[in-house]
């Protein structure tokens, strides 16, 4: 619900274009439908926690009325985070991984079944892609990720709630990413379900040297490199392609030896 996100900002900036778009997304396979009104692409603006909530509650409520499908609220603000629970979101997905002022205790209050998504970002969304660096990029993100969750369990949020999630884009070079995505197994072995949103990304952009409108084949081979290396949510764009590849992903790797 953002005018300038990387690749569909604007495309279902209004009411009536979003819930149509949840409805395909709902007929197409989804599980999850994750609604945004702040961009966290490299430098985007940040916008106030009325105009957040202007966006996002709307939508909101008009998903949670028409589809029995879980919703996802991405946003890093607490009172946008308490809102949109109130509102009935089933899950806060945060970039900041609830460093936010008020962030652990919005979601803490919460019952018990709303989840929340911890990702990785080094810097912030403004400033993230000037010259990240790490000198062993998936430890690092796995001690950050470890250093989250326990804070989230600290502040009472069960375990059960807790999914995490790299950062694939988020204050990394390409290098950065392929290298988590090949060593993906380091994080969905820590017992947390891990999420993998890297539907049309600059990564892909870099190596196949195509537009944000030409990353569909190289997004969803990057899906089924996640589900082989364990990933259990695959944030995408394109639905209907990527639940065909994940269901021919997991009937392999299930099938007996």
């Amino acid at each position: 619900m953002t005018p300038d996100s990387f690749s569909d900002g604007g495309h279902f900036f209004s009411e009536s274009t979003a819930l149509k778009q949840a409805h395909l997304m709902a007929e197409e396979g989804a599980d999850i439908i994750d609604i945004g009104g702040e961009s966290t692409r490299p430098g985007a603006q940040p916008v106030s926690v009325q105009q957040e909530l202007d966006r996002v509650l709307p939508i909101l409520e008009k998903i949670r009325a028409e589809l029995p499908i879980k919703i996802s609220v991405d946003t890093s603000k607490a009172e946008v985070m308490r809102e949109a629970i109130a509102a009935g979101a089933d899950m806060i997905n945060d970039v900041m991984a609830l460093r936010g002022e008020g962030s652990l205790a919005a979601v803490a209050a919460a019952e018990n079944q709303v989840q929340v998504c911890l990702m990785h970002l080094q810097g912030s969304p403004r400033t993230m892609q000037k010259n990240p660096h790490y000198d062993d990029v998936i430890n690092e993100i796995k001690a950050f990720l470890l250093e989250r969750v326990q804070a989230s369990l600290e502040a009472g949020i069960a375990p059960k709630r807790i999914i995490i999630d790299p950062g694939f884009g988020f204050g990394k070079t390409m290098e950065h990413n392929l290298h988590v995505m090949k060593q993906l197994s380091v994080l969905t072995e820590l017992g947390y379900p891990v999420l993998v949103g890297v539907s049309r990304k600059s990564l892909i952009g870099q190596v196949l040297n195509k537009p944000v409108t030409e990353r569909l084949y190289g997004s969803l081979a990057l899906a089924v490199l996640a589900i082989s290396n364990g990933a259990a949510i695959i944030r995408t764009h394109d639905v209907a392609a990527t639940v065909d590849a994940v269901k021919m992903t997991h009937a392999v790797l299930n099938t007996p030896d």
